[in-house]
């Protein structure tokens, strides 16, 4: 009615007061006499009358006029009405006043009409509200107060606070007055009243808006409040705001306990309302919020703090903690206000988040922990939904994400709400709901146990009777109906079950106990109540976040957006697919099922789309565990399973051990529709999870029997095997219908980008994989899904085939090779059908288009070269039926294309090639057919690219061991084909280079390099490498005949055309070919078989020096070291300009000094012959020629060197074909063969260091000696010994001490070598002829020539004189100690029977002795040279021949000693005179001893002479003794002052003990006269004699000495004498011992001896003591008168003579004798 002031609502209002005034004066009549005297009525009647004059008092005639009076309207106006509304309410007041009842109420009717109609001014509006406020505290008419309160408040906009501030605060009386009504006793006064509050608060919002609706146009809006900026000043308001925000700052003052400060006069106040009313502000007014900055300011200052800490108890709180053991018990969480509470949060997280996210954060974290399992049920569930009315805004959980997930340190909101649902989904199953007995579960009863009737079931909408408590089963899942079971929907998990609600629909977050605001009691939560909740928020949010992000994801994409997207899908995907998975794993109903897939399904794509790998195979793997491929196996179960899923079918598992049957249940099929579904619609971002969706999709193919057909469609096949497959007639009819879909899936493979079609074949692959390996070791039928799809999704896509030829062909290649024959035939079926489709399919460009300069491609450019390559790839198959299908398909293609064959000749070469050794002589034996039919036909029309295969694949069948003549044939083969490139050399070069040029450019434009065997040789000398590489290879073939073929075929070759090669290219011959086949041939040879080779095979004998496969292997080594070496000597004029030929030098010396060093006797002498050769002291032998004889280098070469040409070193090779011809051709054409010495001197050394460690390793003894001991051969060791002098004359110039160490080492180890008993009777003469063996005579000449050497030689090389003298006097030394070769046992020739020893050592006495004339000689020569002199010589001679003196008849043979001794005196006539020359140095202090040593054991030696001694034998070796002191007397003892005394005294001794005669028992009788030396006494005793009375005696020690010997040798003759006469006369007439008799004849001769050389001796020179002691013997020789021997009386005769003259002494000598 507002506004409206027409004539017609005039009327009608003053109808309506005039009916109110009535019914009032009727009323008051009755009781109240002064309302009806009022004045006022008069004055209103009048009024009402349009001011015409009345004449009635009272008030009853007022009325009784009023009823019949007739009013002028038209004159009376609102305006006017208002203006006097003070006058005019007044009645009513005054009735309100009466508190009667039925007045009041009448009244407060008309008031408000009045009020309704706007006709009441400020004025009166504050008298009607302070009657009201009278009427409140008299606690009368209630209801008529709220209702009159309401509408002065809705319909005049006078009554706020600033318009009445004259008349007191009556806005908020009229306001506090409905707060106080709702505290009332009545309940449907405080529902009332609590309806009235909640609209005044309403009224005064609603004022607020329409007055900033007003006022938007003239006043700018104030910013949005930033953070806690500073309030304004609330004067700042307009009125209407004013009011709002005094009210909402004190309902927030109220709900915190506080006092108000504007609402004055509250008495009370509940929580729960006050947060009702908060609520509903904040959920209808969010723009005032928003826009004024006051109200902002209230909401973080006020409003959250209010909010968190009320939230206090429940966050403390903690079920069924006890609180006894806390301090101060925990305040109980209050249902009312807990709920209310999570209404305002839901409402400020809506509305207000942009403004309070740091307080949002709290409250959402709050949330998530009033989900925690040890809240109350109640709380929980409350949580719960709050929670869901978040889920259902997709928009706001992005915020949550943007705000707090994306930022660095902040708490992980939208993670930890996904999560917390989670946990509280599994904390239903796994902890059952306290504080809730009716439904607590007992879980572990069996089904039949659980069929009890539901006597009610909780569905909350609609409840009449919501505080009553609900009635719940005990457990149960069915519901029973007429005797019929009816399945409920639930989740049942381990055990537990709970029920699936129905409580909302989706995509809206309907609550039940958030909106139980009359409640007071924590209301009993249903079983499966919060569970349905939390699922329903699970899928809300599935659907909201995807709807969202793939509505965006259509518009254009910015980064920011995307990382948002990533973060909220990486922020939740964990904990939802935790909660999902858990719950589809508990599910039992089809719907909820479905949901849960659908839901799983979407994220799955959303990650995909999104690029989330991680996750997005996660939820895959999730829906196909519901399949439960896991263990390749769905679950199992058994008869008493308590699972209510339909079987729909029952089948064997797909593995390896299929144990007991799979049942796949309508849940199973529900997980298959949803992957197909997901598979079809979402291939394209399935990427790697491929594999897990085929996976399972294989498993249903199994378990329903589905087999391949052609073309790779899957059919309804036989039954898999085994009895336990068991279809239901659905599945049956349903089967076509699989395999459509599953066809049509592949088939729009077609459609899916490049990338996702490789994931799919990818996956494909590797499911066709785990088939292979299942289908290992059985036979039983394997899955062929893989592989029938693979050939599927192949052939759909043909148009694009080169993008997955390569992975498609190369998995069904594996396949092709499994042991599996059903497997491998499918692998085989779906290759060949590929290939030839490919060869058909109608490509763009087409094929011949597409191989159009072929030449200038690369292969993988080239599409029927990638089309055929498959088919070559076969080859490594072993499987004949493969193979089979291989051969029929080139066959195939040969026979179609064969005519465009040009890039494919490569592969059908390889093809024939790839036959291999064990796939069966026939079939070696056509493929080589083949091949005869190409060399022979086919080398003019192929691309010269191919001569090189045509070469490998002749090469390979010469390998192939089935049959030695198609190894043979294969090499003439080669032959045939080199002799092809000889004949078209220039027109294959040429195009070869063409070919060249072009990769080269194509190379350089890629920027790569050129890469093919033996770069950067030309292409045709690579053809030629190729060849001769090949023949390398034959040459270390495991048969010996074709080594020998192939090595005298690449000799020859190479030989023949090797002169067509560029020069560089010989660098790649050396070592790519020859020192490659000689690195192998040595590898082959040192590892041989030593075992005995029966016979040849068939009938054929084999000769002893081939019957193991180390002597076999032995003829390869010497043919092929022969072959290089010649090359090396041959073509040297080739090889030595290029760079490294000291490098190839080296490895060419390292493989003589192998073979050398190889323990076979063959080996080692031709690798000496080989080096002869290279060194070229074997002049080079030419094909044409005949093996000469060595030269000799100033060597004598003695004959033996012959025998180093082994069999087969030089034999030509002369073929009997037109070839042979063609050889000798060519040969004649080579340019002359140089054959100038090496000149650079580093070649020379490097060949003397071969030669020595050849020398050292091959003569070094071994540590133990067995039968099989290796010992290098005689001519063996001659050879090398021979290669010295030669090699000497080269190095000579740098030859120094070091290396003459060497050699020396070498040439004694050599001569030192033992020889086989075998060989003995050959090399060494009978032991009667003394000769030198050809070693020993190589050794000497070796030194010799050094000798020689040195002796021209610069100064500087006589320092090896001393050396030299030491190596002659060690071979010396050989005479009488023969060498040891190291612990060997060897016999002496002389006492050796051939049969008996195993080694024989040699006669080393020739070899000695010849030795010993060459020291001789040569000291001879150099006895004054400095260093002979410093380096001892002299001594050392006289020490190594001081052995066989000393040993003289011991001596192995008498020539011996007797040479030493001649050797002696020879030295000494030289060297005496330059000791006696250098005595003052010392240099020869050291040799005087030994050389007084030597004499005395020779002249004394302890050897026996042998009996058969003849006396002229005898004769002859005293003057050898008399000989040597005749040396002493004239050349020693004459020099006695330059020579060391203690020499001469030894001398003196020595003499001495020769002059008295000492007889030997082992004489005879007849002979003694003879054996006793006299002679040598004689001349002892005379040198004695002639050197003790000499007139030189200078010093007085020579006079001593004399007197020394003199007294001694008298003391003698004294005794001998005396004893004589003792034994004469005690014999009587028995004759005396011969010996005796002997004796005294001896020193009787003696005597007279001494007389006569006293007589010559000057007198001066004679000592008194002398003649006193000469007669003292006078007398004893005159009592030997009487003696009887004959012999004796002659003696004494002469003795006695010269006496005569000491008769009369002459008187100088008595004065002498006196003093």
């Amino acid at each position: 009615m507002s506004g409206t002031n027409s004539p017609e609502a005039v009327k009608k209002l003053l109808e309506n007061m005039q009916s109110d005034l009535r019914a009032l004066s009727l009323e008051c009549k009755k009781k109240f006499p002064p309302v009806k005297e009022d004045k006022n009525c008069s004055f209103a009647v009048k009024l009402l009358r349009a001011r015409k004059p009345l004449g009635y008092g009272d008030l009853l005639d007022l009325f009784q006029v009023c009823e019949s009076a007739s009013f002028d309207l038209t004159v009376i106006k609102f305006g006017t009405l208002k203006e006097n509304s003070s006058e005019v309410v007044q009645p009513f007041l005054m009735g309100c006043g009466t508190k009667e009842p039925k007045i009041t109420q009448l009244c407060l009717a008309a008031i408000q009409r009045l009020m309704s109609h706007e006709v009441v001014s400020e004025t009166a509006a504050g008298n009607i509200i302070n009657m009201l406020w009278q009427l409140m505290e008299n606690s009368l008419e209630e209801l008529k107060l709220l209702q009159t309160v309401l509408v002065l408040l809705t319909t005049n906009t006078v009554v706020h606070d600033e318009a009445l501030s004259k008349v007191g605060s009556l806005f908020v009386k009229a306001i506090v007055l409905c707060f106080r009504l709702h505290f009332t006793k009545d309940n449907i006064t405080n529902n009332t009243a609590a309806a009235t509050v909640r609209q005044v608060v309403t009224v005064v919002f609603e004022r607020m808006v329409a007055e900033d609706e007003r006022h938007r146009d003239i006043i700018e809006q104030p910013v949005l409040v930033q953070g806690n900026s500073n309030r304004r000043s609330v004067s700042a308001l307009k009125p209407c705001a004013k009011d709002a925000y005094m009210l909402f700052q004190d309902l927030c003052q109220l709900v915190n306990a506080d006092a108000p400060y504007w609402l004055v006069g509250m008495t009370e106040m509940t929580r729960t309302f006050g947060l009702e009313l908060l609520e509903s502000v904040l959920n209808d007014f969010p723009q005032v919020f928003l826009q004024h900055q006051e109200f902002s300011f209230l909401l973080k200052e006020r409003v959250c703090p209010l909010v968190i800490k009320l939230f206090s108890p429940n966050i403390k709180f903690r079920q069924g903690s006890s609180t006894s053991s806390s301090p101060a018990p925990v305040e109980k969480p209050y249902f009312p206000i807990c709920m209310r509470l999570l209404r305002v949060v839901s409402v400020l997280i809506k509305q207000f988040y942009s403004l309070l996210v740091t307080e949002c954060e709290i409250f959402l974290s709050l949330l998530v922990k009033f989900l925690d399992a040890d809240k109350p049920q109640w709380l929980r569930a409350v949580a719960v939904e709050s929670i869901h009315r978040l889920c259902v805004q997709p928009q706001l959980l992005r915020s949550f994400c943007q705000s707090y997930d994306m930022k660095q340190h902040s708490t992980k909101v939208f993670r930890d709400i996904v999560n917390a649902l989670g946990s509280f989904i599994q904390s239903l199953f796994l902890v059952p709901p306290t504080g809730n007995p009716a439904t607590v579960n007992q879980a572990g009863k069996d089904l039949s146990s659980k069929l009890v009737s539901l006597l009610s079931l909780p569905y909350l909408t609609g409840n009449s009777n919501p505080g009553g408590p609900v009635s719940a089963p005990a457990n149960s899942g069915m519901l029973g109906i007429g005797g019929g079971v009816t399945l409920l929907p639930a989740f049942e998990y381990r055990g537990t079950w709970i029920p699936i609600l129905t409580v909302t629909v989706q995509g809206s977050a309907k609550a039940t106990y958030l909106e139980m605001l009359d409640k007071v009691e924590p209301p009993t939560i249903p079983e499966g109540y919060a569970m349905s909740v939390a699922f329903h928020c699970l899928l809300d949010l599935v659907r909201g976040i995807t709807s969202m992000i793939e509505g965006e994801l259509g518009e254009v994409e910015i980064e920011f957006s995307r990382a948002v997207w990533e973060e909220m899908v990486n922020a939740c995907w964990c904990g939802l697919l935790a909660a999902l998975s858990l719950l589809l794993d508990a599910s039992t109903d089809e719907a909820a099922t479905e949901n849960i897939l659908k839901a799983e399904l979407t994220m799955a794509a959303l990650c995909g789309r999104l690029g989330l790998v991680t996750s997005r195979d996660a939820f895959i793997t999730a829906i196909c565990k519901a399949y439960s491929i896991q263990g390749q196996s769905v679950t199992m179960i058994s008869p008493s399973s308590e699972s209510h899923q339909q079987v729909v079918a029952v089948g064997q598992p797909l593995a390896v051990q299929p144990q007991g049957t799979v049942m796949l249940t309508s849940k199973n099929i529900q997980c298959m529709r949803t992957l197909l579904n997901l598979a079809h619609c979402h291939g394209a971002v399935l990427g790697t999870s491929w594999q897990l969706v085929l996976a399972t999709l294989q498993h249903l193919v199994w378990i329903l029997g589905l087999k391949p057909s052609s073309g790779g469609a899957l059919k309804p096949g036989r039954a898999v095997e085994g009895p336990s497959t068991v279809l239901t007639t659905a599945v049956m009819t349903d089967l076509p219908v699989i395999s459509n879909i599953l066809s049509r899936l592949f088939e729009s493979s077609q459609y899916l980008d490049d990338v996702s079609l490789h994931h799919l074949i990818n996956a494909l692959c590797s499911l066709s994989l785990e088939a292979m390996d299942m289908a290992y070791g059985n036979n039983k039928e394997p899955s062929l899904f893989a592989v029938a799809k693979l050939l599927e999704t192949g052939l759909v896509n043909m148009h694009r085939i080169e993008i997955l030829w390569r992975p498609l062909t190369g998995h069904l290649l594996e396949v092709c090779q499994h042991p599996n024959s059903r497997m491998r035939e499918w692998g085989a079926e779906a290759l060949t059908s590929l290939i030839k489709a490919g060869l058909t399919f109608n490509h763009d460009p087409p094929l011949s288009q597409n191989q159009s300069e072929w030449s200038f491609l690369p292969p993988f450019q080239r599409l029927q070269l990638l089309l055929l390559n498959p088919l070559k790839e076969m080859s490594s198959i072993n499987h004949p039926d493969i193979r089979l299908k291989q051969l029929e398909c080139v066959l195939q293609i040969l026979q179609s294309q064969g005519d465009s064959l040009g890039p494919g000749w490569p592969l059908v070469l390889g093809v024939m090639g790839a036959i291999r050794n064990d796939q069966g002589e026939s079939l070696i034996r056509t493929a080589f057919q083949c091949l005869q039919l190409v060399v022979t036909d086919f080398l003019p029309t192929m691309p010269c690219t191919c001569l090189q295969i045509v070469v490998d694949v002749a090469g390979s069948f010469g390998l192939h061991n089935q049959e030695l003549n198609i190894s043979l044939t294969s090499i003439g083969l080669l032959w045939n084909i080199s002799d092809y490139f000889f004949q078209r050399g220039e027109t294959i070069e040429k195009e070869l280079d063409k070919e060249e040029a072009a990769q080269q450019k194509q190379a350089e434009e890629k920027g790569v390099v050129l890469n093919r065997p033996f770069h950067p040789a030309p292409p045709f000398d690579c053809l030629w490498l190729c060849l001769y590489a090949k023949l390398g290879e034959l040459c270390v073939d495991p048969r010996p005949a074709v080594r020998k073929s192939a090595g005298q075929t690449l000799f020859s070759t190479i030989g023949a055309h090797g002169t067509l090669l560029q020069h560089s290219t010989w660098h790649t011959v050396i070592w790519k070919v020859l020192f490659h086949l000689l690195d192998r041939v040595r590898e082959s040879s040192t590892t041989a078989d030593k075992e005995k080779i029966e016979s040849g095979g068939g009938n054929i004998l084999i000769h002893h020096s081939r019957d193991t496969a180390e002597k076999q292997w032995a003829e390869t080594w010497v043919l092929t070291l022969a072959g290089v070496a010649r090359i090396f000597n041959t073509r040297r004029y080739l090889l030595q300009p290029l760079g490294d030929f000291p490098r190839a030098w080296d490895v060419l010396l390292d493989h003589i000094q192998s073979a050398a060093l190889s323990k076979n006797n063959e080996v080692s002498l031709a690798a000496l012959k080989s080096f002869q050769e290279i060194l070229q002291i074997v002049s080079p032998v030419r094909d044409s020629d005949k093996p000469e004889t060595p030269p000799a280098v100033n060597v004598p070469v003695p004959v033996l060197i012959g025998s180093i040409s082994g069999p087969g070193l030089n034999r030509p090779f002369i073929r009997t074909d037109s070839i042979g011809e063609r050889l000798r051709r060519y040969s004649g054409s080579e340019p002359p063969i140089v054959t100038d010495e090496l000149e650079d001197l580093n070649l020379w050394w490097a060949a003397w260091n071969t030669w020595y460690r050849i020398g050292s390793e091959s003569t070094k003894p071994p540590i133990t000696f067995d039968k099989l001991t290796f010992i290098p051969s005689q001519p063996f060791l001659t050879a090398l010994i021979q290669i010295f002098p030669a090699l000497y004359q080269h190095i000579k110039t740098g030859f120094n001490m070091d290396d003459l160490q060497k050699l020396g080492v070498i040439l004694h180890s050599a001569v030192s070598v033992p020889i086989s008993s075998d060989a003995s009777p050959f090399i060494l003469p009978s032991y009667t002829e003394a000769v030198l063996t050809s070693l020993q005579e190589a050794v000497l000449t070796a030194l010799d020539v050094l000798q020689k050497a040195i002796c021209v030689g610069p100064e500087n090389m006589q320092i090896m004189y001393p050396a030299i003298f030491d190596q002659l006097l060690a071979f010396v030394e050989f005479s009488c100690k023969p060498p040891q070769y190291g612990q060997l046992e060897t016999k002496h020739i002389a006492n050796a029977k051939y049969n008996q020893a195993e080694w024989v050592a040699l006669n080393y006495v020739p070899f000695a002795e010849r030795s010993l004339e060459v020291v001789v000689d040569l000291y001879q020569k150099t006895a004054c040279h400095k260093a002979v002199v410093n380096e001892k010589v002299l001594q050392n001679i006289i020490k190594t021949l001081r052995v066989p003196l000393s040993l003289k008849y011991s001596c192995p043979s008498e020539s011996t000693w007797k040479l030493a001794v001649s050797s002696l005196l020879k030295v000494l006539s030289i060297g005496l005179p330059v000791a006696r020359q250098h005595a003052s140095s010392g240099k020869f202090d050291s040799m005087w001893p030994e050389l007084a040593n030597t004499f005395e054991d020779f002249l004394f030696t302890k050897s026996i002479p042998p009996d058969n001694l003849s006396i002229q034998e005898f004769q002859r070796n005293e003057s050898i003794d008399v000989e040597v002191v005749q040396l002493i007397s004239t050349e020693i003892l004459p020099y006695a002052n330059f020579i060391p005394k203690e020499f001469v005294g030894q001398i003196m001794t020595m003499l001495n003990k020769g002059s008295i005669h000492s007889q030997s028992s082992s004489f005879t009788e007849a002979e003694i006269d003879i054996r006793l030396r006299e002679e040598f006494s004689k001349m002892c005793f005379e040198t004695l004699l002639q050197f003790s009375f000499s007139n030189k005696v200078t010093t007085p020690q020579e006079g001593y000495i004399s007197r020394m010997a003199l007294s001694v040798l008298l003391k003698r003759s004294q005794d001998v004498l005396h004893r004589y006469i003792e034994d004469e006369r005690l014999s009587g007439k028995c004759p005396l011992p011969r010996q005796q008799v002997t004796e005294i004849i001896f020193v009787l001769k003696a005597v007279s001896t001494l007389i006569d050389s006293l007589k010559k001796t000057q007198p001066e020179n004679v000592d008194g003591n002398t003649w006193a002691q000469v007669i003292a013997l006078y007398p004893t020789l005159v009592e030997c008168i009487t003696c009887s021997s004959s012999e004796v009386c002659s003696a004494l005769k002469e003795a006695l003579v010269p006496f005569k003259d000491f008769m009369q002494p002459p008187a100088s000598k008595v004065q002498n004798g006196e003093s």
